[in-house]
């Protein structure tokens, strides 16, 4: 099945490089493009796209109002220069099931909306390392079911800010084997996302 994608940015160069990054995807199709919050939400009722793009700081009405309006119709996903906490908290809080910055590079983003579609959520790792960092959590109870020395690995990248394809690199094993150790380590920690291996991972001491 091919994943439909809404574009909203007021930047024209920065729609067309995402819209070349995620056509060059098989299994993706941007249908649309808007430049300003209220023509996305728009595009977005009128398109009906699996996943919506959107800028925080666009004319008129923001990323975050977007998101506000659409995350209970569709999958949105804020992408912006700007890593405020705010702009992060504010944005999850009102639905998004992801936040990128533009600097993170075109993997991250095409993983990102493969998250979405998965209903899960994806955070630029510069982003998560720092709201990581500010937790203050007790340390969690012992595992039933203890991690692997692979699983312990890869959920030490994880918590580092690593993308699966940096992981199955830096292991020399498939993306296929990261993502199976992945849905292991969520099991066994008891976390819904990756997100949630990070910070069982911090909690845990297992990242200095």
């Amino acid at each position: 099945m091919t994943t439909r994608i809404l574009i909203a940015d007021d930047q024209e160069d920065v729609r067309i490089g995402f819209r070349l990054i995620l056509n060059a995807q098989p299994d993706m199709t941007v249908v649309g493009e808007a430049g300003d919050g209220a023509r996305a939400v728009e595009l977005a009722r009128h398109l009906r796209p699996d996943v919506v793009l959107a800028d925080i700081r666009m004319p008129g009405m923001d990323g975050l109002e977007v998101t506000r309006q659409l995350a209970s119709e569709t999958h949105v996903i804020v992408v912006t220069t700007f890593d405020l906490d705010e702009y992060v908290h504010t944005a999850l809080r009102e639905g998004a099931c992801g936040f990128l910055l533009k600097r993170s590079g075109p993997t991250l983003l095409v993983e990102a909306v493969r998250a979405a579609m998965a209903g899960d959520t994806l955070i630029s790792p510069q982003v998560t390392l720092r709201l990581l960092r500010g937790l203050i959590r007790p340390a969690p109870p012992p595992l039933e079911d203890p991690l692997t020395a692979r699983e312990l690995e890869i959920a030490r990248l994880v918590a580092r800010g690593h993308t699966n394809a940096d992981i199955a690199a830096e292991l020399a094993i498939s993306p296929g084997t990261v993502k199976t150790h992945i849905a292991h380590i969520q099991r066994k920690v008891r976390a819904t996302n990756r997100v949630g291996i990070a910070a069982w991972a911090w909690s845990s001491g297992q990242v200095l």
